[in-house]
């Protein structure tokens, strides 16, 4: 089985408020080999660790061992929706996502062990599902309250093209992004985050508290996604500081994202390159994810002209930025970065040239 990491285009910070995103499964994945028992215990081995775990299908509790729980808790939730697991398993997985860089290699390990048991016991999954299997193993069993965009795009991944996900009903629509002049290069700053340890919770909140200050007004309103940027400026005097920009960052996102596939549609790169540099400030300045490393390696890139656009991407504080580069300047803007990178902070610069590839799928025999 192989699961995709994502990118993400554009529109971050716009799922758990509702809005749309765009992302995409990329040639970077964790890959899942697994088969039956005959009793009820589980052993699992992370190949990337070197570590193993063990668990009972009768007891399907949180452990002391975070990658652990991802699994246990995918496991745990199909047993929930009804899914019948008969037996026990072992799985062994590993892969080339790079941990702690933006790219979810935790929503890979969740939604390939979905779909690593439903292909296994023949549950016949739809991919929806799965997605949301995974993203309340996230809640439940690692802590963090993300969104659906990380497990939707490792598991709807189509190549040479993005994902438009509406995060309010989970529709969404494929954009072209096969562009043979240009390139996406991720730059890692080597700046480790764990979001469920990080402000990432506390931004969801101060977006639920503007919500509550804006139902005052509009009682219709149910998230930022029913907001427009113009009734968030009206509104200035009644939120606190903190409050009134992460807002104003997000409904001003979710408009981006629709603007931007609109440039997509007509091919119009430099318009697309030029909202993700908007993006990158909005969440340096107003929504407050960014980094010294961060916003450094986005600064290097304005004044390069082989760079059409370049932002953090994920959900901040480090990680990679993802810049579109043109495809004969790859080698030597991966050179001037890491020159400038290594001159500033002393420490190397990872990147990867990623393309954008199917999504979770199962790998026939070699």
């Amino acid at each position: 089985m192989r699961a995709p990491g994502r990118i993400n285009l554009i529109g971050e910070h716009t799922d758990y408020n509702n809005g749309f995103v765009l992302p995409a499964a990329i040639d970077k994945a964790i890959y899942f080999a697994i088969a039956p028992r005959t009793d009820r215990l589980c052993k699992v081995y992370a190949a990337d660790l070197n570590d193993t775990f063990e668990f009972s299908l009768d007891s399907l509790n949180k452990c002391p061992k975070s990658w652990a729980n991802y699994l246990i808790g995918v496991t745990s939730e199909l047993i929930t929706d009804g899914y019948v697991i008969p037996t026990g398993f072992e799985v062994a997985f590993g892969g080339d996502v790079p941990n702690g860089a933006g790219l979810s290699s935790s929503a890979a390990v969740e939604s390939g062990m979905g779909w690593a048991l439903s292909e296994l016991f023949g549950l016949a999954i739809p991919r929806l599902q799965l997605a949301l299997v995974a993203q309340r193993a996230e809640h439940h069993f690692a802590g963090l309250q993300c969104g659906i965009m990380d497990m939707f795009a490792s598991i709807h991944g189509k190549a040479n093209s993005v994902i438009r996900l509406d995060c309010r009903d989970l529709t969404f629509e494929y954009f072209p992004f096969d562009f043979e002049n240009y390139q996406l290069v991720l730059c890692n700053s080597g700046v480790k985050h764990t979001l469920a340890d990080s402000a990432y919770n506390t931004r969801r909140q101060e977006c639920e508290q503007g919500v509550a200050i804006l139902q005052q007004f509009y009682p219709t309103i149910t998230s930022l996604r029913d907001v427009k940027l113009a009734q968030v400026e009206a509104h200035k005097a009644d939120f606190s500081e903190n409050v009134y920009r992460r807002c104003r960052y997000v409904t001003g996102e979710i408009e981006r994202v629709v603007s931007a596939c609109e440039d997509l549609q007509r091919g119009d790169l430099v318009a697309f390159g030029k909202k993700m540099y908007e993006t990158h400030t909005g969440l340096s300045e107003d929504y407050e994810v960014s980094c010294v490393e961060l916003d450094f390696l986005v600064e290097q890139t304005v004044a390069l002209t082989e760079v059409l656009g370049a932002r953090l991407m994920g959900g901040g504080f480090g990680g990679c930025t993802i810049n579109i580069v043109e495809t004969a300047q790859v080698d030597s803007f991966i050179e001037k970065m890491t020159v400038a990178y290594r001159a500033q902070f002393n420490k190397k610069l990872v990147c990867h040239v990623v393309g954008i590839t199917e999504g979770v799928a199962r790998l026939e025999k070699l």
